[in-house]
């Protein structure tokens, strides 16, 4: 999908106050595609245990009906921008929704494993075309003044998403007395747990009916009357609509479609600042950031912690990712990328080799003794913390930013498919690793983090302050 128009100055107008609670709702709207991949990407961290023992699975297969859905992620992310081009912002909306729907009453009624992987790929499908459509269609209907802080809105709902998940499944699993497969509205927990996406997923839907659709898209379909309605819309009409809809036409007929090809170059192949996009999509994920979102609950049981508390930490530590979730949005534009970066990678280096340390004792009555288990809960939040204020919003503003205009879209698309190929790998190594050597496992996290710390001081660049058009 072409990237939101970057008109000249002229068109950097504010919506006046009576439109601006409108744009709010419709930006809020839009991300609740965030707030679904949010909540579809954490949910399943509830029926890990559960999914193991229905159908008496070693942790190598477990694994991979938990990682399968990232394949969906990667095919979703990777079409969602043509089919968004032919079809609208909207369409793409509502297909995401439906493909919502569908993956969680599969999930949540599946025949056999083979069933349960197919629905996660569905739903994993919807995710990478949430993760896709919502920040462009804010980017292309928020007025420029507002664009930075609505164009926030989906990652404050992936957040969201991702804590209400954990809070909803700790509810169902104290209503079925602390057992996961425990039975439920006639059906086990874990099955209830994958189904109540279906709400939000609803609610998707139906608010995708409640916004219009992208002026930009409008004028690229030759709807010109349609495209000055929602203008004057968002902007207020007091707006040069014609002056409006003849920067957006500029701007679509000077954007320069990168390919694949505008990306070779160099000694390795890639050309070297490909390569950094790379390097930062790969190191956030290599920290095992997903670990805590997908397999917190059988991390904690597995160290002795009752199920319904390891569900309760499950959530504790999604309340923190969006508190350092906030605190990366105050200061990212204030201190700088690098700095929060830094900051970021030692806070984790320190989180992380603190939980190495606690899961290298024995259990003592199949629990962590005392001292190391509260140790490595608070590591463990302290780890999560460290990395939502840094490394999980600064790779996606660097990401924005870094790249020169020739080659941004194509290589953004490289970037992100080497993000999700690396969550698939932390995702689908974790249980075999965790079974070989717990300690070990987050040590080898550890060295990541660690060495995120001279990959960002002697390659990646500070981006704030500086014009797209600056990036060469």
């Amino acid at each position: 999908m072409t990237s939101a128009a970057q008109v000249p100055k002229s068109g950097a107008r504010e919506a006046h106050p009576e439109h601006l609670g409108h744009v709010i709702f419709i930006a809020a709207a839009a991300a609740m595609g965030g707030f679904l991949f949010g909540y579809d990407s954490a949910v399943i961290n509830g029926a890990v245990e559960a999914i193991r023992d229905r159908y008496d699975i070693g942790s190598a297969a477990l694994a991979q009906v938990i990682a399968i859905a990232l394949i969906g992620c990667a095919i979703g992310a990777a079409t969602a921008g043509r089919i968004a081009d032919r079809i609208g912002r909207i369409r793409c909306m509502q297909i995401a929704a439906v493909l919502f729907i569908v993956s969680a009453v599969g999930s949540a009624l599946p025949f056999a494993l083979y069933d349960l992987a197919f629905w996660r790929i569905v739903g994993g499908f919807a995710i990478g075309m949430a993760s896709v459509i919502g920040p462009a269609y804010i980017a292309e209907v928020a007025p420029a003044a507002y664009r930075g802080r609505l164009g926030s809105f989906q990652q404050a709902a992936i957040v969201i998403g991702i804590a209400v998940s954990q809070l909803v499944n700790w509810g169902i699993l104290n209503a079925a007395d602390g057992d996961q497969r425990g039975t439920l509205m006639g059906l086990e927990a874990w099955q209830v747990m994958l189904g109540v996406m279906v709400i939000p997923a609803v609610l998707y839907g139906l608010l995708s009916f409640a916004i219009p659709e992208s002026p930009r898209y409008l004028i690229s379909a030759g709807k010109e009357t349609r495209a000055r309605e929602v203008l004057a819309e968002v902007e207020g009409k007091d707006v040069d609509l014609d002056a409006r809809v003849r920067e957006i036409e500029h701007a679509m007929k000077s954007e320069h479609k990168s390919t694949f090809k505008d990306l070779l170059g160099g000694s390795f192949f890639f050309k070297p600042i490909v390569w950094i996009g790379i390097g930062l999509s790969v190191f956030q994920q290599f920290v095992g950031i997903n670990v805590a979102f997908y397999y917190s609950s059988t991390l904690w049981q597995s160290v002795g912690v009752d199920p319904t508390e390891s569900f309760f930490y499950s959530f504790t530590t999604s309340i923190i990712n969006i508190v350092g979730t906030v605190i990366a949005m105050i200061f990212v534009d204030r201190i700088g990328r690098r700095p929060l970066a830094l900051i970021g990678s030692v806070g984790m280096v320190v989180g992380l080799a603190l939980e190495a340390w606690a899961f290298s004792f024995d259990l003592v009555d199949g629990k962590l003794p005392a001292t190391q288990g509260w140790v490595a809960l608070i590591a463990a939040h302290v780890f999560v913390l460290f990395f939502a204020l840094s490394w999980g919003v600064v790779v996606w503003v660097f990401l924005g930013e870094m790249f020169p205009n020739k080659i941004r879209a194509a290589a953004l698309g490289v970037a992100a498919s080497a993000q999700w190929i690396a969550n698939w790998a932390i995702t689908a190594s974790f249980p075999s690793l965790a079974d070989w050597n717990l300690s070990l496992t987050y040590v080898i996290y550890t060295v990541f983090a660690a060495l995120s710390i001279p990959f960002v001081l002697k390659f990646v660049t500070e981006t704030k302050g500086k014009a797209l058009e600056e990036m060469g």
